[in-house]
């Protein structure tokens, strides 16, 4: 006799639900798609006892004749796709023809349904996979069905069910992803009768996030807006400071499904680069358009993990839509107000459009303690005297001292072919240079005021840290280091581990004027260093460089591996809590962080300043209500 046996269709369909149905919140997941799937826009979800007793979900859809009422609940059975071709491009959230047969295979399961242009509907009752009784009811127009005694022929699965708040906050946030995405429809969800939440149909997207994430998060909320036909992303983020502990507040959907995938939360973090502590969670909603054809929903019976033909290339569009969105509405960044009155309109575009050139201006190390005052190297304040030619600007007038000299000063000038100087634009203005500045509190903070009524706190620590780490960064990609030669280059003796990393990362640190080389062994000679490191702890330096390679893995990405000892550099180098600055140290820190690209957070994420409106310390000594 033989021994392979083909199982029975009951046994298979609970088989299969073990997949499908991983807890309450699951069954909820399942009929919502369904529901809308046929275009409903109503969908009430009922749950007694987390679940366990009964999930009723109820929505005005299309619904179904009685034919289809009884093929529905046979395996593989669907209205989504029917042919190969539809297996990959798949617009619907359902597609399977699973998740009904494996509900009702451990459940007690009722199916009541009517179309729009039926006199009368149809009503199924199923007990643990097996069609007790078809009737007809009347009903109105859409499909109701209801789940009781969850698992109740599976007792090793309802044993491990967790408790019913546990499994009533699972079902909550499943119903609340789902009416992220889909606005104009409305949710409502109750349980032991008594309704928990009811979303409705909202005119504006944002009103439906508000409503789902919390109105304090509404005004710190940014749109986000980016990518092409291939991968548009749109969506919304919050500000860094909104951030959690855990990524409950990250809601990422692809083609209006909800999604956990890999691949876009690391694009999302990647967008936030440097502006979040580690272990903190960013506060996102992202909607990712891409062609149905390319990407595969069929990867898992629950439908949450996918896989996009362009990865990278999706990975890049919503890392890239995120940071934009967020270095617009950093509040440092002043724009034009696109009223202004303007002369000669094309004149002033043609100039501003023309990219803005930063001097690099390296800051030196700052004493322990001290009372002298060693300024920060700052732009020279205009004069009388003939200005230094600038070697990076290929064409720069001279003016003439005399009639000689004219011949060779008119000579000097950029002909109509030369290509354009690059210039500041005319409306260009300095948030932190504009700033009034009051003084320094426990050596560590820096107080300004600002023109609008309110006081800037400033972290010098973390500001000089984002200074050093965009100036190492920006000389790299100009491929112009500025080094300085030991004069008595310094060996360091490494663990075998240890050294083998190092190896790897010699070439990459030559770029930023470290330079480091092997001297037999596990040693190595460290020959040069930027000009805004200190040479005097370089021993210490590298070996962190090493540790943290080591922590973000010899894998990992090049570019986040040298962010990573960048990072170590500055802070580093940076100078220290508790150190006083002179007032014309402070003005020049203050001038180069309106250099960087991101004055607002230190390297590691840290906010780097603060604001205290005037309303607020006049609450606090109650001159206002």
């Amino acid at each position: 006799m033989s021994k392979i046996r083909i199982l029975p269709e009951i046994l298979s369909n609970k088989i299969a639900a073990g997949e499908v149905v991983e807890r309450p919140a699951s069954v909820v997941k399942e009929l919502v798609e369904n529901a809308i799937d046929a275009g409903s826009s109503r969908i009430m979800v009922e749950v007694e006892n987390g679940g366990r007793k009964l999930i009723r979900v109820s929505d005005n859809g299309h619904g179904m004749g009685r034919d289809d009422a009884l093929l529905c609940l046979e395996r593989y059975a669907t209205s989504k796709i029917a042919k190969d071709p539809d297996l990959f491009a798949i617009s619907t959230l359902g597609f399977r023809g699973e998740a009904l047969p494996s509900i009702a295979a451990v459940s007690r399961f009722t199916l009541i349904t009517r179309t729009s242009d039926s006199d009368v509907g149809t009503r199924i009752e199923v007990a643990g996979g097996r069609i007790n009784t078809v009737t007809d009811e009347g009903a109105p127009a859409g499909t109701m069905i209801g789940v009781a005694n969850l698992f109740y022929n599976t007792p090793a699965r309802r044993k491990f069910l967790k408790s019913i708040e546990t499994e009533m906050g699972h079902i909550a946030d499943t119903i609340a992803s789902m009416a992220l995405c889909r606005s104009s429809v409305q949710f409502r969800l109750s349980h032991n009768g008594r309704v928990v939440k009811s979303w409705a149909p909202a005119a504006d997207p944002t009103d439906r996030v508000a409503d789902v994430l919390g109105g304090a998060v509404k005004k710190a909320l940014h749109p986000v807006a980016g990518g092409d036909a291939a991968a548009e992303v749109s969506g919304w983020v919050a500000e860094p400071r909104m951030s959690r502990s855990t990524a409950r507040g990250i809601y990422l959907f692809v083609n209006g499904r909800w999604v956990k995938d890999r691949v876009l939360q690391h694009a999302l973090f990647a967008g936030y680069a440097g502006r979040l502590m580690k272990g903190q969670y960013p506060v996102a909603v992202l909607f990712l358009r891409v062609p149905f054809d390319q990407v595969d929903v069929n990867v898992h019976p629950t439908k949450h993990e996918i896989r996009f033909a362009r990865q990278t290339m999706v990975h890049d569009a919503v890392r890239d839509a995120v940071a934009e969105a967020l270095r617009q509405t950093d509040p440092t960044r002043w724009r034009a107000p696109q009223t202004a009155a303007v002369s000669n309109p094309q004149t002033v575009a043609t100039v501003a459009d023309r990219p803005v050139s930063y001097e690099t201006r390296p800051i030196p190390r700052m004493p322990e303690a001290s009372t002298e005052d060693r300024p920060f190297p700052a732009p020279a304040a205009p004069g009388p005297a003939t200005p230094a030619l600038d070697s990076t600007r290929p064409h720069q007038p001279v003016q003439a001292a005399d009639g000689d000299n004219a011949e060779q000063s008119a000579a000097s000038r950029p002909s109509p072919a030369d290509p354009p100087v690059r210039q500041t634009p005319l409306w260009k203005r300095r948030f932190f240079s504009d700033l009034h500045l009051i003084g320094q509190y426990k050596g560590t903070y820096i107080i300004c005021e600002s023109g609008d009524d309110g006081l800037i706190l400033i972290d010098q620590h973390a500001a000089h840290e984002r200074i050093v780490f965009e100036q190492l960064k920006r000389q790299a990609a100009e491929q112009r280091p500025t080094a300085q030669r030991l004069l008595l280059p310094e060996t360091i003796d490494l663990g075998f581990r240890e050294a083998q990393i190092l190896a790897t990362l010699v070439p990459q640190l030559d770029r930023y004027g470290l330079e480091i080389e092997p001297f037999g062994g596990n040693t190595f000679v460290v020959k040069a260093m930027p000009t805004q490191l200190d040479s005097g702890k370089i021993s210490t330096l590298v070996t962190q460089l090493v540790e943290k390679t080591a922590e973000i893995g010899v894998r990992a990405d090049t570019d986040a591996i040298m962010d990573g000892c960048l990072m170590v550099m500055a802070c580093h180098n940076a100078i220290r809590a508790h150190q006083r600055l002179s007032e014309v140290q402070i003005k020049a820190m203050l001038e180069q962080l309106d250099d960087c690209d991101n004055p607002s957070h230190c390297p590691h994420g840290r906010p780097i300043w603060i604001r205290w409106e005037l309303k607020d310390l006049e609450k606090q000594f109650q001159r206002i209500v």
